[in-house]
């Protein structure tokens, strides 16, 4: 629902009201631009207006990054983002999703990834302790083409080695590090403490599709889709959450060309649908 809440469309509260209207049970808030850590004030407003809607307020979201930083900005780091912790346990959520690792390709590459490990799991692990006094679990995102393939995200889950720590896992990401997304899923749904469905459009590095496309790590073009509509085989990866025996909150992410309350209106029927079917 971003695009709504930057266009000035439709506030955050606005947005509960819309999404509690659509039949969704739960609503995940991500601090892109609400500056939630500044102010408190807003922090309640939605925890009430989430109350008022009768929506379960699920997940948190932050962005962040541990690599590549000196002892300072890495402390300075950490902080910050156990700062958000702290608006986790405000809004009264019991999961929190924060990034640890930003890089451009090339620095990509495995050689930075092990250079960058060992500090990503310190971080990971202190934040964890933190939020384990509040009762939240903390997680990691496939996310950023860095700590995006599902093997790098399980062996951090595994190293920081903490109950409360785990991966909110988008079906859709590995897409774009090219990884075949069903594999991903099966690999990684034991350790996942939330479970996003975002669907995409995919053509060949070699068939430029025009505008509104990006690249994929290794230079196919993706473009976002309306979950169930794109080229995931999103029965079959439906079908192996469910064997799999999760049972936790499922999110629709959506960022596609279509218009983000129409595009999230039938994701979650496409997905009711689908979870239905399998």
């Amino acid at each position: 629902m971003h695009a709504a809440l930057q266009d000035k469309r439709m506030t955050v509260l606005d947005v509960l009201d819309w999404m509690k209207a659509q039949g969704a049970d739960h609503a995940e808030i991500v601090d892109m631009d609400l500056d939630l850590a500044n102010h408190p004030e807003r922090v309640d407003a939605i925890r009430e207006k989430a109350a008022e809607a009768g929506l379960e307020l699920s997940n948190y979201c932050i962005g962040a990054n541990f690599a590549g930083l000196d002892d300072e900005a890495f402390a300075k780091e950490v902080a910050r983002v156990k700062s958000h912790v702290d608006v986790a346990h405000r809004l009264g959520v019991k999961r929190m999703r924060h990034d640890v690792a930003w890089r451009s390709y090339p620095e990509t590459d495995v050689s930075y990834f092990e250079q960058d490990f060992p500090a990503l799991v310190e971080a990971c692990r202190q934040i964890a302790d933190y939020a384990a006094g509040f009762g939240i679990t903390t997680s990691v995102e496939n996310h950023g083409f860095y700590i995006q393939a599902s093997e790098r995200v399980k062996r951090l889950v595994l190293a920081v080695d903490r109950e409360n720590f785990r991966t909110t896992m988008d079906v859709g990401n590995f897409t774009c590090a090219d990884e075949n997304s069903l594999n991903a899923v099966r690999n990684n749904i034991g350790l996942a403490s939330m479970v996003h469905l975002k669907d995409f459009y995919i053509r060949p590095a070699d068939r430029n599709p025009g505008e509104g496309w990006f690249r994929s790590l290794h230079g196919n073009y993706l473009r976002g889709a309306i979950v169930g509509q794109g080229d995931l085989p999103m029965y079959d990866i439906i079908r192996a959450v469910k064997e799999a025996g999760y049972d936790g909150y499922v999110s629709i992410e959506f960022e596609g060309m279509e218009d983000c309350l129409r595009g999230t209106k039938i994701g979650i029927e496409n997905a009711r649908r689908i979870w239905s079917e399998v």
